[in-house]
């Protein structure tokens, strides 16, 4: 069983002015609400964009750490072939060095000798 609660509202000065205090206190926590609202979708946005940024750059610098170490080994494979260059140069102003590569490579002789090539002859200077 409810019972009916039937209260008649005075009408004097102190309650115009409590509801008028009420009215304000709405508004208030209402105007409060929205800007807390408001500053929480401007503090998410800025966090999402500077997330979104961060996840960016980080692939952008394991790309970059990636093409880093590709070219470090292209750069240790070339200072290798120029050791092997500049071991060959140096072989190569050899008068002995071009003499033996004249008679294996083009069959050059000397007088008197005779040069047979084999299939298992590795000719590659």
């Amino acid at each position: 069983m409810q019972q009916k609660e039937t209260v008649a509202k005075l009408n004097s000065k102190y309650m115009d002015q409590y509801d008028t205090y009420i009215k304000r206190q709405k508004r208030k926590k209402k105007r409060l609400i929205r800007r807390l609202v408001l500053f929480s979708v401007i503090v998410l946005f800025i966090t999402s964009g500077m997330a979104i940024y961060h996840f960016q750059q980080r692939a952008l610098h394991a790309e970059k750490l990636e093409q880093y170490e590709n070219l470090q080994g292209e750069l240790t494979t070339l200072q290798e072939d120029s050791e092997k260059y500049k071991e060959e140069i140096e072989l190569l102003n050899d008068g002995d060095y071009i003499l033996e590569i004249a008679r294996t490579k083009y069959f050059l002789s000397k007088e008197g000798e005779l040069i047979f090539k084999t299939p298992d002859d590795d000719t590659s200077y």
